[in-house]
């Protein structure tokens, strides 16, 4: 291959995207005008960057125009190599009429891997349907500051939950054949002040045992292919140009032996942004050296500018042989480039030669490509059943004075708040809808999307249902001021139930409250919800009715006094589709709540950043007048049934056990209320004396147990050594000797029982190879009679 046909797999081109009106990537309005495809086709294409999520287009349209693409270029170069296609599928595959599902943070809430592996098969065989190759998706940062405005992208506060579901993530899309991309690698949640793209100044411990393990436990456990770059420097080091990052971790100490990509634009801001590059030769340069091997989304400084450099000799032409190697090696997997490789997808298939089916044209009768509209369709009812029973599982009941559930419902229920009546209110800023369809305001939304409103008139058909806005998302939205919160006290007091529907509007840039440059300034709820919820609590002390309040979120947020004057407080992240019902069901009875906190609700709005994961000083002392204890903390979820633990055990001999070893426990949970539930174990670790500052606890292990009435189930967990390892002050993860206590806990603030175990022996060294989960083996018991052999259920999937 010539270097210009070498240079032409290493980036792609975003052909529909444009420069005018509002942005979906950082900087995208500084975008030059990219080369045509014309003008690219004779040296070949890595890869095509988002067909179906740049504009709204009909998916069989959508899947046609990208095959016919895909013919084009395959006709134009000598070696006739595809294009690698690919698109964002965060909550569901971002394509116009797809199934949208709850947003990773409640992925975290779910605690349920399993289901969340099942719901990326069914996005990757959507996307692999209509002849996409790759998905920018998961993402595995960890939240250390809910002001983030990602924070919804995330799966949680807690590195061993961000890792466990985000592997069960990359397992389903990768089964259907979609290669799957870990971001944003590294330490891209940890700006300062929460502040998009900001700087990282964090210590290597932090980066290693917080910010790393859950890459490395997707790298080690999920076979994912591809991994993307973060935007931020750490300590004053681009990740986009670091060696030490990108190839002497990931690559010669993980393994990893797939393909890095630039996040949008990554490698044009080691100039722009960061002002390490001199010009553009020198940013591909940096990039290319550092690990990055495609640079996405379009064409910059991977042609031109690096084939001077290379000219000039600032970078050995065997730099771009090795990202070639690890790109061709990909589309080799993928069989694009098997002597029978067919631009065709499935969805397309039994049509004629041209995907028309032997249509007319556009004149005839037949009426050509158009006759194809519609015939593709990704929003089955089989998808709709997974995103429902996701957004089941992951709304978290956080108060409860017993109001709920409502059972048949109240004569009027009042819906109040600026979430009762919008149709988005479930969706995060990368579900298509939000994305891409609120700029193009006229186009339907090509799902269903039930109000709150509406779900609840459809939950309690016999009650009647009334409402008002009261007041925006945020100051700029109509109605606002004291005529909206008045109109909606007064609609509150001819109420028998109030329930107020708050929290934000998914957004990019500054468009909405939460989402991609949406940060925010304190973890007040935005614009003047704060006043109307104080004002509904006030009518509500006066009638007599119950106050329950609703959260449709992208990010937690104090909720001053009614955190303990509402009757009850019921938390969503984003939950897609299905959201609404899901909520309705929880309120009525009808769907037992069985979600947990993946992130701290504070109690103060400014004490930030604060998350469940600190040392003892991150904590309340006597020595500051801040008190950062959550109002909420992580793991934190309420049931309508109770649940009783009992019976610690630890295992004979196994409560003591080498460095190298591992110990045993067990105990017993029965669920002592009327109604079938499910509780959430969770095992934290406290290391009391280390040889470097530790946090308070750390999650290590979890699992679902679902009970029915007086079912009882006894629950052994074997705990590896392996799992008290960090950090040392030498930069090694070591196994240390000494006493240590397993926490088995309903929260991080709400430990059950607990067991003192001891390590013994000499310091041990671990590394990337060491064992990373705890198994628990159910076994469930009915009246104290065994019913059956042992059901296994471990963290690990299998």
């Amino acid at each position: 291959m010539t270097l210009d046909e070498k240079l032409a797999q290493l980036y792609g081109l975003w052909a529909g995207a444009s420069a005018d009106g509002a942005e979906v990537a950082p900087y995208q309005h500084n975008m030059e005008k990219p080369p045509t495809l014309d003008e690219l086709l004779p040296y070949g294409l890595g890869q095509l960057t988002r067909p179906f999520g740049t504009v709204p287009v009909d998916p069989a349209l959508g899947a046609l125009s990208l095959m016919r693409t895909q013919e084009r270029i395959v006709a134009a170069n000598r070696f006739g190599i595809p294009a690698m296609a690919h698109d964002e599928c965060l909550a569901g595959f971002a394509a116009w009429g797809a199934t949208t599902y709850p947003v990773p943070l409640s992925w975290g809430a779910s605690f349920d891997p399993a289901l969340v592996r099942e719901m990326a098969g069914a996005i990757g065989r959507d996307m692999r349907s209509v002849g996409l190759h790759q998905g920018l998706a998961p993402v595995l940062d960890v939240v250390r500051d809910a002001r983030w405005g990602r924070v919804e992208e995330t799966i949680g506060e807690d590195p061993y939950l961000v890792g466990t579901v985000a592997t069960a993530y990359v397992r389903g899309l990768e089964s259907a054949g979609i290669v799957a991309t870990l971001k944003h690698f590294a330490g891209y949640a940890a700006s300062r002040a929460g502040r998009n793209l900001a700087p990282v100044s964090m210590g290597p411990r932090e980066l290693a045992d917080v910010v790393l393990p859950p890459f490395e436990m997707a790298v080690r456990e999920s076979g994912v292919r591809s991994v993307m770059h973060a935007y931020n420097d750490i300590d004053g080091v681009p990740c986009a140009a670091n060696p030490e990052l990108l190839t002497q971790l990931l690559r010669e100490t993980w393994g990893f032996e797939g393909t890095v990509v630039a996040d949008y634009f990554g490698v044009d801001f080691l100039r722009t942004l960061h002002g390490v590059a001199a010009d553009w030769g020198e940013a591909a340069t940096m990039a290319l050296g550092a690990g990055v091997d495609v640079e996405l989304p379009t064409v910059k400084t991977f042609r031109e500018p690096l084939r001077a450099a290379i000219a000039a000799g600032r970078l050995a032409e065997e730099t771009v042989d090795r990202a070639l190697r690890r790109v061709l090696t990909q589309k080799a997997d993928l069989g694009l480039l098997d002597p029978d490789w067919t631009p065709r997808p499935s969805a397309l298939t039994g049509r004629g030669p041209d995907g028309l089916d032997g249509l007319d044209g556009p004149g005839g009768p037949g009426g050509g490509p158009e006759a194809l509209r519609g015939s593709v369709t990704l929003d089955s009812p089989a998808h709709r059943d997974i995103s429902r029973r996701l957004a089941e599982r992951s709304v978290i009941l956080l108060r409860n004075d017993g109001t709920l559930p409502l059972g048949g419902g109240p004569a009027r229920i009042a819906v109040i708040g600026p979430q009762a009546q919008s149709p988005t209110a479930v969706l995060g800023c990368y579900s298509f809808p939000v994305h891409v369809g609120s700029q193009h305001p006229g186009t339907p939304a090509g799902i269903e999307l039930p109000t709150l409103r509406e779900s609840l008139a459809a939950e309690f058909p016999g009650a009647e249902i009334v409402g008002a806005a009261g007041t925006g998302i945020t100051r700029d939205d109509a109605p606002f001021g004291t005529e909206g919160i008045a109109e909606a006290v007064r609609v509150a007091r001819r109420a028998d139930v109030v329930i107020a529907a708050l929290g934000d509007r998914a957004g990019l840039f500054g468009r909405g409250t939460s989402g991609e440059g949406c940060d925010a300034e304190s973890l007040e709820l935005p614009g003047e919800q704060g006043a109307l919820l104080d004002a509904l609590l006030d009518v509500c002390r006066e009638t007599g009715a119950p106050l329950v309040v609703t959260l449709l979120a992208g990010r937690p947020y104090a909720l001053g006094r009614a955190a303990t004057g509402a009757a009850a407080v019921v938390q969503s992240f984003f939950p897609g589709q299905e959201g609404t019902p899901a909520i309705a069901g929880v309120l009525s009875g009808r769907i037992e709540p069985s979600g947990r906190l993946p992130v701290s609700v504070p109690r103060l709005a400014g004490a930030q950043p604060s998350t469940y994961l600190a040392a003892p000083l991150a904590r309340l002392t006597e020595v500051s007048n801040i008190d950062p204890t959550p109002e909420f903390a992580f793991g934190h979820g309420l049931s309508y049934t109770s649940f009783d633990w009992s019976e610690l055990t630890v295992a004979a001999g196994a409560g003591t056990a080498r460095t190298d070893g591992a110990l045993e426990v067990s105990f017993a949970v029965r669920n002592t209320g009327g109604r079938a539930g499910t509780e959430v174990v969770q095992l934290y670790l406290h290391d009391p004396v280390a040889s470097a500052v530790q946090p308070v606890q750390r999650l290590i292990g979890y699992a679902r147990v679902p009970l029915e009435p007086d079912e009882r189930a006894r629950i052994a967990v074997r705990v590896p050594a392996d799992l008290a390892s960090f950090t040392g002050r030498d930069g090694r993860r070591r196994v240390e000797p000494g006493a240590l206590e397993l926490r088995l806990a309903a929260s991080s603030a709400d430990v059950r029982l607990t067991a003192a175990v001891t390590l013994t022996g000499p310091v041990r060294h671990v590394d990337h190879t060491r064992e990373l989960h705890a198994e628990f083996t159910v076994t469930r018991e009915t009246t104290g009679e065994t019913t059956g052999e042992a059901t296994r259920e471990a963290t690990r999937l299998p």
